[in-house]
């Protein structure tokens, strides 16, 4: 095996277009290439392949490689790291990153498994020392900020938590190469397919929003609900939901945010009528501000949260609501 050299940055996209999460990753890895003094790589597979390589070269790439074969217009665990295996192999990069995204924890996991080397998951914070990794991993429901290291000398592996970094700045003079690369398997040998897509309902992906406005068991039922999403809609924000809300059926788990849902790392989260048990702060407390709304002042939430409003939900939401309405002009 020839030396280990270069950052790939997987891109995650969906029907042609990037995800978020996948802009970051270029971010995060644009500085550990200039820290080991190697190329930064994108790979891109499936759906405008091309296009999206031009971007990740505006976005930091050196240079991407892309495969737009039909076996990899939607996304499967079988195509999908049998290329990047290949790649890996061929060309042995020092590190190998994506978003954590399901796909990305996934597609990373089986590739690092293959490679017979560790996986850094789920990362906050992520740097390059005398060539190896140097990782922040959030444990204990993200009481305890854990040191992960990789092995220098080897490809090393990591996930990111998503907008747990930021977005870099797009230049739209850079310009870099871009290899197109076949795919390593054919469609006989695949043996899972896709039959179709469910579209989401008009909703802001929880994973990327900015904003996250969250209810518990103190909306007291499905309707409860409504004012929650009336004050998402005026701010553009993505609903949450507490486990004790999902496990009722009040609202699809898709929504859960906690230890057992969704981790995600908003702007600004505003949690509703939650008494903030660990299990949800799990997935919530690397949000930059939190607002915690309940009627109970003793509710552990507040103990996280920024500000807090003691109050009858019912009442503080509507008014709040028509406050932003009005001043952002809706």
């Amino acid at each position: 095996m020839s030396p280990v050299s270069g950052v790939f940055v997987w891109v995650d996209q969906f029907g042609g277009k990037a995800l978020p999460a996948a802009w970051e990753a270029i971010g995060v890895g644009r500085g550990v290439a200039d820290s080991l003094g190697v190329p930064l790589t994108a790979l891109v597979f499936g759906q405008a392949s091309n296009a999206l390589a031009q971007q990740a070269i505006q976005y930091g790439a050196d240079r991407a490689l892309t495969c737009e074969d039909a076996t990899l217009a939607d996304y499967r665990l079988e195509p999908y790291a049998a290329l990047l295996n290949k790649l890996v192999a061929d060309h042995t990069p020092n590190v190998v990153l994506a978003g954590a995204t399901s796909r990305g924890r996934e597609l990373l996991a089986a590739a690092a498994a293959d490679a017979n080397a560790g996986l850094l998951p789920d990362v906050t914070e992520l740097r390059a020392e005398n060539g190896a990794l140097i990782a922040t991993h959030p444990v204990y429901a993200g009481k305890v900020l854990s040191t992960l290291s990789g092995a220098a000398g080897e490809t090393q592996f990591a996930t990111l938590r998503t907008r747990a970094f930021p977005l870099p700045a797009m230049n739209p003079a850079r310009t870099g190469e871009i290899t197109n690369v076949p795919p390593v398997l054919s469609a006989d040998q695949i043996t899972t397919r896709v039959e179709s897509f469910e579209p989401a309902k008009n909703e802001v992906s929880l994973g990327d929003a900015r904003i996250i406005v969250s209810g518990g068991r103190g909306v007291g039922g499905a309707e409860g609900f409504k004012p929650i999403r009336e004050l998402a809609d005026v701010l553009g924000a993505a609903v949450g939901a507490s486990r004790a809300t999902v496990d009722a059926g009040w609202i699809p788990y898709a929504s859960q945010v906690g230890q057992t849902g969704r981790t995600v790392s908003p702007d600004l989260y505003i949690a509703v009528g939650i008494s903030g048990a660990i299990q949800h702060q799990a997935g919530m407390r690397s949000a930059k501000v939190i607002v915690a709304i309940n009627k109970d002042p003793d509710a552990p939430i507040f103990k996280l949260a920024q500000y807090g409003i003691v109050g009858d939900l019912f009442k503080v939401l509507p008014a709040l609501t028509q406050a932003f309405r009005e001043k952002l002009g809706k």
